[in-house]
């Protein structure tokens, strides 16, 4: 693959995200308001809001914002961060850095396909499923066993998108020391980490654990500020994150001014944040619990360790494609069903599909979901 294919998971968005009334496969918490969260910014960060000079930014991003950055790690320091714009900026940038032709990439499936099809364009990739029968965790055997003299990157994602699951510590360590021992970047795409129900285990980050690791971190999944539009990396390889910021300079160049502003109120506020989306998603996951408790016959639920996303099986008759399009159709219930996490490396399932349950509407969705089945 030379030139990358058509996103399917956002084509499915722009026909429907913002035409269903109910949008239950949402992968973000909870979002809030300007006003909202101005009103958590300290005195001095809300002036500085108001008196913002809109220019250029710094390339790696406003100072401040990567002291509060770093400050979510246990190791690093703000010379270990670099602001992106998005998420998926970071992704491209890294891989595009990290990877040449000739290269090898080891992923795991399923998979948000930029982690995917961006390596695939440079080189050649394998693919690691993971094992739902295993409660979707990944087999480190398999890992070892795929790599090769040129294998250069292991992508990871956890919690992970779709299933929400959070890699037991034991197998996360196994997998470290085997990225160690060949010298091979550990790519750890932990955009949800610290977002979960109460008590969820995360692991450690990798930037925070291995010399070669890059953590890929955002404001727009467990922060709830997709419009925000700001994300980051951060390594202990210095030398590396300065060839990903003179790549930058060909993309977005710097971080919009506003936004890191508001990134850094929401920052210095995290605690209160995501105490809030915690107990959300605990009465949100309460109501999944009831509702796939009443429809077993449709439905197998597994419950994730952490994120806002879970992934169960559809069990009806048509198959989940059919119900995901007849239910947005007639009961405006917008669900992202098995086909938008393809592989072209593996064999991923095929009846099933991701439900959100970050935001506050989820009991309202759930309902209409409930009087779509009953008819």
């Amino acid at each position: 693959m030379t030139t990358l294919p058509d996103f399917r998971l956002e084509s499915w968005f722009s026909r429907w995200e913002f035409a269903a009334r109910h949008h239950l496969t949402a992968s973000d918490a909870q979002s809030m308001s300007l006003a909202e969260l101005l009103a958590l910014a300290e005195p001095s960060d809300r002036e500085a809001f108001g008196v913002l000079h809109l220019g250029y930014t710094q390339t790696y991003g406003a100072p401040a914002l990567r002291e509060a950055i770093a400050s979510t790690y246990e190791q690093r320091d703000a010379a270990d961060v670099l602001c992106f714009s998005g998420a998926e900026e970071g992704i491209y940038v890294a891989m595009r850095v990290l990877l040449e032709p000739g290269d090898h990439a080891i992923v795991v499936t399923p998979n948000y396909q930029a982690a995917e099809t961006i390596p695939l364009s440079i080189c050649e990739v394998t693919g690691i499923a993971l094992n739902p029968d295993d409660r979707w965790s990944l087999d480190i055997d398999d890992v070892a066993a795929a790599i090769r003299p040129n294998t250069r990157v292991v992508s990871i994602n956890f919690p992970h998108n779709p299933t929400g699951k959070i890699l037991e510590r034991e197998r996360f360590d196994a997998l470290v020391a085997l990225c160690r021992k060949h010298g091979i970047w550990l790519f750890s795409d932990e955009v949800y980490h610290s977002l979960g129900p109460s008590g969820a285990a995360h692991l450690p980050q990798a930037a925070d654990v291995y010399e070669k690791g890059l953590s890929l971190g955002v404001m727009s999944k467990a922060y709830g500020l997709p419009g925000l539009r700001i994300g980051w990396i951060a390594c202990a390889d210095r030398a590396l994150l300065q060839r990903m910021e003179r790549y930058k300079h060909y993309l977005s160049i710097c971080n919009a001014g506003p936004s890191e502003a508001l990134a850094l109120i929401a920052l210095k506020a995290r605690s209160t944040i995501l105490d809030g989306h915690r107990k959300r998603i605990d009465r949100n996951l309460a109501t999944l619990d009831g509702f796939f408790a009443r429809w077993p016959d449709r439905f197998q639920w597994y419950r994730p360790d952490g994120g806002c996303i879970a992934y169960p099986r559809y069990l009806g008759p048509e198959g989940v494609e059919a119900f995901a399009t007849d239910l947005v159709e007639h009961a405006g219930v917008l669900l992202l069903p098995a086909s938008n996490y393809r592989s072209e490396l593996t064999a991923t399932p095929t009846d099933r599909f991701r439900i959100g349950f970050g935001r506050a509407d989820c009991a309202e969705a759930i309902d209409a979901l409930d009087r779509y089945l009953e008819k």
